[in-house]
């Protein structure tokens, strides 16, 4: 491996795969998080007191905020997930954006839409 520079057709469809998957679980969280910030059948307060009524209130802004920074950070996950299926097509995929040597098949197994390999991530 030490002279490669590039991986396989057959090591990207692995990886294809794991990001495939990632993707749809990605995609299905996000709509999660999308409908609790737009619920809007949610535990009426009418009938208690106001007290409690500005308490639930407060608190269920906090968890809509919550929620929708979850959700910046599920698209922009979702993203970076698209441009690693890019850089499969590209067959650039697997190639660290500054040493240009191979980042290693356990650490895109982990972070499959990692542009950078260990030894530059440790630098940063």
């Amino acid at each position: 491996m030490a002279d490669k520079n590039r991986y396989g057709e057959k090591e990207l469809q692995e990886f294809r795969e794991i990001i495939q998957q990632k993707l749809e679980k990605a995609r299905e969280d996000y709509e999660l998080l999308k409908s609790a910030i737009t619920q809007s059948e949610s535990n009426d307060t009418q009938d208690t007191s106001p007290t409690f009524k500005v308490l639930e209130e407060g608190a269920s802004t906090l968890s809509k905020e919550e929620a929708g920074r979850l959700a910046q950070r599920q698209q922009k996950f979702i993203q970076h997930l698209q441009a690693a299926l890019i850089r499969i097509e590209n067959k650039t995929y697997g190639i660290c954006r500054e040493t240009g040597k191979l980042i290693t098949k356990e650490r895109l197994r982990a972070v499959p839409h990692a542009t950078l390999c260990i030894e530059a991530k440790s630098r940063q």
